[in-house]
C-alpha cells in the first residue's frame, strides 16, 4: 500500500527532476499545502519530511521550505529519431545479439550494459522471510510435479496484486512461466508461423529482436520516439502488412522510457479488434514508476480479446527470480493444450514464496520504497552523464519509470566501435546497432541504471565520455 503522504513526496519530486519546480524555490506552507491536497498537517509534514530525506528540498527557520540548490540539475535535448518506411524483413545481426548477450551475463564486467537493478535493491530479507514462511507450510503435494499452468495460489495472487492496482485479471487465465521472454516465445509459436511477420516499434529491446530471429520470424517496424509511436503508423501497419501480430510496451518501454496515455492505450486496443491483430503486450517495467500509481496496461481496455498480457518481476525484484506470466484471453483458450506442453513448469517453492510476498504485503511495501529510489538514482546517472560528455552534442532520453537510458551521438559516433573499445576496458554497454535495422541507432548506446552510481562505473562513464572526444576530434582533424 502507499500512503498518500508518499504519493504525494514522488509527485513533487517529478517537478524537481524535470525543472517544473526550480532551485531555491520556494513551497507551499505547510498549512497551504494541506489546504491545496485537502489533507491533514500531519500528511502534509511527513510528505515534506520525506523529501528532505530525500534531499529535494530544505526548511528554512521562519521561511518555509524550498527546492534544494546542492543539485545541479542540467538540461540535455532528447534524441531525435528517423521517420522510415519498413516492409516485412529478416532480422540481422544474430551473431552479434549473441555475443551481446553473453557479455550482459558476465559478472566480471561493470554493469552498464543488461537492464537489471543492483542486488542492493533487491529486498533479500522479506524474500528470505517468504521463502522460509512458504517452506514450514508445503503440503505433500508441493513437492511431486507442479501445474504447468502454475501455482493457483500464485495465480490468485496475481490476480488480487493486479486488481489493487486497478485491472483485473481472473486466475485461469493466468500461466506461470520462468521469466517474460519464455513467455514471450510460447506465445509466438503458439499465434503464428515461421515466416510471419511480427510488428514492433524501433529502437526496441534486442532481446526480443534476438528472440524473433531465432524463431525465424520477420518483422515490420515503426518508428518510435521517447514519446513514443504514431498509431497511424501501427493501424497503416495491421491494414496493409497482412501481420496478425504486434509485439508493443506501453508502459516504460526499453530502450526510449516512454509511457503512452491511456488515450494511446485504448486505441491500441481498439486498433487490434479492428484488424484482428493480436497485441503481445511485454508489460514488465510497469512496476518500475517513478509516480506511486502503476500505470494502467493495454490490457485494461481489452474487451474483444486480441491483447495477451506478460511480464514479470524480474525487473522490479530480481533478475535471478525467474517467475513470469502471460495471460491468454477467452478467444484463444483453444491453444489451452498446447500451450500447457510447451510452459516449463517453474519451481514451486520460488512460486510460494512469492506468493507469501505478495500476501504479506511486503512486495507491495518493497515497490513503495523502490519507486522513489530508482527515480533519484537514474537521474543521478542523467546528470552525471551530461557532466561527463560536457562539449560533445549528446542527446539523452528521460524516462518516466525504468532505468534504461538511451544516448545519441554525432553520426560521426559508431556505437558498435565504442562497445568494443569498452570491452577492452571490461565495461558492458550495449551498441544501438541491435536494437533496429538498417544501421538507423548506430550513433546510439543503451545504459543501464540499475546499479548504484559507484566510483567505478563513474570512471567508465569518464573513459567512454574521452574516447567519444578523441573520436569526434580526430574526425574534425580528417
Amino acid at each position: 500500500m502507499t500512503f498518500q503522504y508518499q504519493s504525494l513526496a514522488q509527485q513533487i519530486a517529478q517537478k524537481i527532476y524535470q525543472g517544473e519546480l526550480v532551485a531555491e524555490q520556494r513551497l507551499s506552507s505547510l498549512r497551504q499545502f494541506s489546504k491545496q491536497q485537502n489533507i491533514s498537517l500531519n500528511t502534509a509534514k511527513s510528505c515534506y519530511e520525506l523529501l528532505e530525506a530525500q534531499g529535494l528540498i530544505y526548511a528554512k527557520e521562519k521561511s518555509g521550505y524550498f527546492v534544494k540548490t546542492q543539485q545541479k540539475i542540467q538540461k540535455v535535448a532528447l534524441p531525435n529519431h528517423p521517420d522510415f518506411q519498413s516492409q516485412p524483413r529478416k532480422v540481422s545481426n544474430l551473431e552479434l545479439q549473441m555475443q551481446i548477450h553473453e557479455a550482459a551475463i558476465n559478472n566480471d564486467l561493470i554493469h552498464l550494459g543488461s537492464v537489471q537493478l543492483s542486488p542492493n535493491l533487491v529486498p533479500v530479507e522479506a524474500l528470505r522471510r517468504s521463502i522460509q514462511r512458504a517452506l514450514k507450510h508445503t503440503k505433500p503435494e508441493d513437492f511431486l510435479y507442479s501445474d504447468r499452468q502454475g501455482n493457483v495460489q500464485l495465480r490468485e495472487a496475481f490476480s488480487a496484486h493486479w486488481a489493487e492496482d486497478g485491472f483485473y485479471i481472473a486466475k485461469d487465465d493466468i500461466y506461470i512461466s520462468n521469466g517474460c521472454m519464455p513467455a514471450l516465445s510460447v506465445i509466438i509459436q503458439n499465434i503464428s508461423q515461421v515466416g510471419d511477420s511480427i510488428i514492433l516499434p524501433t529502437p526496441n529491446f534486442n532481446g526480443q529482436l534476438q528472440l524473433l530471429a531465432l524463431l525465424k520470424r520477420k518483422i515490420i517496424e515503426i518508428p518510435a520516439n521517447t514519446e513514443g509511436f504514431d498509431l497511424g503508423r501501427l493501424e497503416q501497419a495491421m491494414q496493409n502488412s497482412g501481420a496478425k501480430v504486434c509485439l508493443l510496451t506501453a508502459n516504460f518501454q526499453n530502450p526510449l522510457g516512454f509511457c503512452l496515455s491511456n488515450a494511446d492505450k485504448e486505441k491500441i486496443a481498439q486498433l487490434a479488434a479492428k484488424y484482428q491483430c493480436y497485441v503481445i503486450e511485454d508489460d514488465i517495467y510497469a512496476e518500475c514508476s517513478f509516480d506511486a500509481q502503476r500505470p494502467l496496461p493495454i490490457k485494461y481496455w481489452d474487451q474483444a480479446g486480441y491483447v495477451i498480457y506478460c511480464g514479470s518481476v524480474s525487473k522490479s525484484l530480481s533478475a535471478s527470480y525467474r517467475v513470469g506470466w502471460f495471460c491468454m484471453p477467452q478467444r484463444l483458450k483453444h491453444l489451452h493444450a498446447a500451450l500447457m506442453t510447451q510452459n516449463v513448469a517453474v519451481n514451486t517453492p520460488l512460486q510460494l514464496g512469492l506468493v507469501d510476498l505478495i500476501y504479506s504485503r511486503a512486495y507491495r511495501q518493497h515497490l513503495t520504497e523502490l519507486r522513489p529510489k530508482l527515480m533519484l538514482q537514474v537521474e543521478q546517472y542523467r546528470q552525471f552523464l551530461i557532466d561527463a560528455f560536457y562539449e560533445v552534442d549528446m542527446r539523452l532520453s528521460h524516462p518516466q519509470g525504468g532505468y534504461a537510458l538511451w544516448l545519441q551521438f554525432p553520426e560521426q559516433i559508431d556505437g558498435l566501435a565504442m562497445y568494443y573499445f569498452a570491452q577492452q576496458h571490461s565495461i558492458n554497454i550495449v551498441p544501438g546497432l541491435v536494437f533496429g535495422e538498417e544501421g538507423r541507432y548506430n550513433n546510439c548506446i543503451r545504459l543501464n541504471a540499475g546499479h548504484e552510481l559507484s566510483q567505478d562505473i563513474q570512471d567508465a562513464i569518464m573513459l567512454l565520455a574521452d574516447w567519444v572526444r578523441a573520436q569526434l576530434s580526430e574526425n574534425k582533424v580528417a
